[in-house]
């Protein structure tokens, strides 16, 4: 395989042979795929905008309130007593990915990431609109500052800014749910000097991001490339040239109308090095599977618009295993796939398993630190408690009280009267356990406390009850 870089593999794209940035002028990407990729990213996009503003039974859709400790995911609370649901739910998420990432490459990249969501078809696009395509874009970099750079480079400045001051509202959304930030709006930005700072913190991490390290954050700053070379393998789809084809025996040639490139043995590759301007991490493909290939797609659409107008058969760029352009094979569900998949179905049971078997309400009822029991009149002995009861409904939950399952005796709550537990909130307090001591065994006693409202049971708690202690 005849390659123009043998140490192509030494260093990344984006760096040239000085250690400096190499700036990247991806040529406008056109073709099927690329449709495909406008389609997909406008759902997502849609998704992501609007997730964080759609609520299922009063709970918002997505949120990460990592402050607080609160999550929403697909509408379901988790509270930081379901952390352990949530580690699930994110492991479940990993072996998604990886399982795809053996299967199929770096798809989740090129086609779902929100990194190249917005890099490519948002900030690119408004890229071209302004600046023009790849040539324009080049030529614009080298001209002196006159009035027609100020006015583009100011014209892109404030637009990146925009959209970056937009998507870190809604990254605000995620963090501390839509309806604070919708009051935070309401009330001015001004009565919230902490979150305005915080917004526009983020305004600058996201401009930053989409207007100068851009490709970089795939390349260099996310932990998926490099996870993808100990998961790929060579039964792996991933984005690939076909060197079989395109280098023959001879190597890859320039196109000259009339030639007999077979006879010559030349492959189909022509060399035109449109697929190394349209890629917009700045790699060779040519070159094999590398860490920046995100599997966008933009040199199989521009690899197969170039043999369309040599007339030469499409897919020389295309998706395909290691194995499939060596051995002609086809894709097959290897033990190493079962293997994920298998695990990826445990974990997703186990995970709905508990969503069902997890409780509305949470009660935690622990004995007062430091205190030991009270011998009382008529052989009662007394322990002191405190309780807290977290409601993950979105409705308050009214009269509660407490009673014993396990034992004769009386709860008392030092309020003397039932109490409700607020939406998506918490109540605590303390109360009293009264038990006779004949009803005891022994000095510690397991306790199962029933907390009610009205005469419904809807969580039951464990607690140690104190007594004295029995000499036989």
């Amino acid at each position: 395989m005849v390659q123009d870089q043998d140490n192509f593999r030494d260093s990344i794209g984006t760096i040239n042979e000085e250690g400096k940035r190499a700036w990247i002028y991806p040529k406008k990407p056109s073709g099927r795929f690329y449709e495909y990729r406008k389609y997909v990213s406008y759902v997502l996009l849609v998704f992501l905008f609007l997730a964080p503003f759609v609520k299922v039974n009063g709970n918002q859709f997505l949120m990460f309130n990592v402050l607080e400790r609160r999550f929403n995911i697909f509408g379901f609370p988790f509270w930081p007593q379901d952390f352990h649901l949530f580690v699930i739910s994110m492991i479940i998420g990993v072996i998604f990915i990886a399982l795809f990432t053996v299967a199929f490459g770096r798809i989740f990249c090129g086609w779902m990431c929100p990194q190249t969501i917005f890099m490519e078809m948002v900030f690119r696009r408004i890229e071209f609109w302004i600046d023009g395509d790849r040539g324009a874009q080049i030529r614009l970099a080298k001209q002196p500052w006159n009035a027609e750079k100020i006015r583009k480079r100011a014209l892109k400045l404030i637009i990146f800014f925009i959209i970056s001051f937009l998507i870190a509202n809604v990254f605000l959304a995620y963090l501390i749910g839509s309806d604070r930030l919708m009051e935070y709006i309401t009330d001015g930005p001004f009565q919230h000097i902490s979150t305005l700072v915080s917004l526009l913190i983020f305004t600058g991490v996201f401009y930053f991001v989409f207007a100068w390290f851009r490709e970089q954050v795939c390349i260099i700053a996310c932990p998926y490339g490099r996870m993808q070379g100990v998961l790929l393998d060579n039964k792996s789809i991933v984005v690939a040239y076909d060197h079989k084809r395109g280098e023959a025996e001879n190597g890859r040639k320039k196109f000259r109308k009339g030639e007999n490139r077979d006879a010559l043995g030349h492959g189909d590759c022509i060399d035109c090095f449109q697929c190394v301007n349209v890629c917009p991490t700045g790699i060779d493909i040519r070159n094999g599977t590398q860490l920046e290939c995100v599997n966008c797609t933009a040199c199989i659409d521009e690899c197969d618009a170039i043999m369309e107008k040599v007339n030469l058969p499409k897919g020389l760029i295309r998706y395909a295993s290691e194995d499939n352009i060596e051995k002609k094979s086809k894709f097959k569900f290897t033990p190493r796939l079962k293997g994920y998949t298998a695990v990826l179905v445990i974990l997703t049971g186990i995970l709905i398993g508990m969503l069902f078997l997890r409780n509305e309400v949470e009660a935690n009822i622990l004995r007062l630190p430091g205190q030991l029991y009270e011998h009382k009149e008529g052989n009662i002995i007394s322990n002191v408690y405190t309780y807290k009861l977290i409601n993950k409904t979105t409705k308050d939950i009214p009269d509660i009280s407490f009673r014993l399952l396990s034992h004769k005796g009386t709860v008392k709550l030092v309020r003397h009267e039932l109490f409700a537990v607020p939406a998506q909130g918490l109540a605590e307090g303390t109360l009293f356990v009264e038990i006779n001591n004949s009803a005891l065994k022994g000095d510690k006693n397991k306790l199962n406390i029933g907390v009610y409202s009205g005469d419904k049971l809807i969580e039951t708690a464990t607690a140690r009850f104190l007594g004295p202690r029995s000499y036989k």
